[in-house]
């Protein structure tokens, strides 16, 4: 992504994920923040020298731009900069954009015919609930999400990470992908529009698909809808997830516990007998590995084909060799962050910035695009910019 150039005037989540992870592939990623910074600075604690360790998490591998979008010259200086960009992620209420003079997004189309507008909202601007502001645990709520977690006697519960805000920046980067690569093509920018509903919806699986072919969505707690045995297990020690995906695996994984008869049972053979009868399954099951340590065994039945993990805290899973072994923890400076899960072998990503104070580089991004010393000294004196480095 060398050479791309991104405008990241997006807030929260979704978007400073997808301009985060376009950052950590090569492109020159440029965050456009208010005077008083993005909401997430706040998230805390904890901090890290006054700044939430949430953004932190978000928004590593940019330059930052203090910019008031309130006043005219900022949003002329905003356009101004799109005339050379490649990518504008952005998050802004319709409303605010026909503050600005822009009535339909054609209009943006029109007047920077290269760019690719990556637009991120809650429901999209049409429909029932278009225009409506979008927040990652109501979106969860409203699709189906909370409605088929948590225990079959209990009541629903948000999924303990933002998953839907998450995901919806993972799909706005690779829907920039998309267009950028057609652009390549056609030598045409074009609108990307993500949702958080949309994604929510996106992300039900196999729950939709039971649905959608006359099946029901149903709460399985720790267990999975259409597979069994694919569920947490107490054990002597702590609890161990077994993730059986076919009955040799289930043949496998009875030998080794102690009942290699239990495979043949016509009640357990084939994964849908499984799954009408997962109840007197468990039961067995439970009983069988209640002797066993969860981590030994674990070693034990990954190394003969059963896939298992014991259930680990987050800082555990951070601690692991393994962990260390992919690179899955970074440090800049005083930057520790997660690592780079997309490896690619010939140009991989890196970590090159730490998370950027509020106008760090506004001085540094005002004269990449061409203004001179003095027209930054004066957008400076008229609250125009607002530079930390001055």
């Amino acid at each position: 992504m060398d050479g791309t150039v991104v405008i990241d005037a997006s807030r929260v989540l979704a978007g400073p994920l997808a301009g985060q992870i376009l950052g950590d592939h090569g492109a020159e990623v440029i965050k456009v923040e208010s005077f008083t910074g993005d909401d997430t600075r706040a998230y805390g604690p904890p901090f890290v020298h006054d700044t939430a360790a949430y953004y932190v998490g978000l928004n590593r591998n940019k330059k930052d731009l203090a910019l008031d979008l309130s006043r005219p010259e900022g949003i002329s200086l905003l356009f101004d900069m799109l005339e050379s960009a490649d990518v504008l992620i952005e998050n802004f209420k319709m409303s605010t954009w026909k503050k600005w003079g822009v009535n339909d997004f054609s209009e943006i189309s029109e007047r920077f015919p290269r760019l690719i507008h990556c637009r991120i909202s809650g429901f999209g601007e049409e429909g029932e609930l278009g225009g409506l502001p979008g927040y990652d645990a109501a979106v969860q709520a409203l699709s189906g999400l909370i409605s088929i977690n948590g225990e079959p006697q209990g009541d629903g519960l948000r999924i303990g990470i933002p998953l839907v805000d998450t995901t919806t920046g993972m799909n706005a980067a690779m829907g920039v992908l998309f267009a950028l690569l057609e652009r390549y093509r056609s030598q045409k920018g074009q609108r990307v529009e993500v949702t958080l509903y949309d994604t929510a919806l996106a992300l039900l699986h196999p729950h939709t698909a039971n649905v959608l072919h006359g099946g029901n969505a149903v709460r399985a707690g720790n267990g999975h809808p259409n597979i069994v045995p694919y569920d947490l297990f107490s054990t002597k020690t702590t609890p161990l997830f077994i993730a059986i995906g076919n009955n040799r695996q289930f043949a496998t994984l009875c030998q080794r516990i102690g009942d290699a008869q239990l495979a043949e049972d016509p009640r357990y053979k084939h994964n849908k007998d499984r799954v009408s009868n997962r109840d007197a399954l468990k039961a067995r099951l439970t009983e069988l590995l209640s002797t066993f340590d969860s981590v030994e065994l674990f070693k034990e039945l990954m190394a003969i084909g059963v896939p298992c993990a014991p259930v680990l805290s987050v800082e555990q899973a951070l601690a692991l060799d393994h962990t260390r072994t992919r690179e899955m923890c970074v440090e800049l400076d005083n930057y520790r962050g997660t690592g780079i899960p997309v490896k690619l072998a010939r140009t991989p990503g890196s970590v090159r910035l730490a998370p950027p104070a509020i106008g760090q580089h506004t001085t540094e991004i005002l004269q990449r695009f061409g203004l001179t010393e003095t027209q930054v000294t004066d957008l400076v004196s008229d609250n125009i910019v607002q530079s930390s480095a001055l």
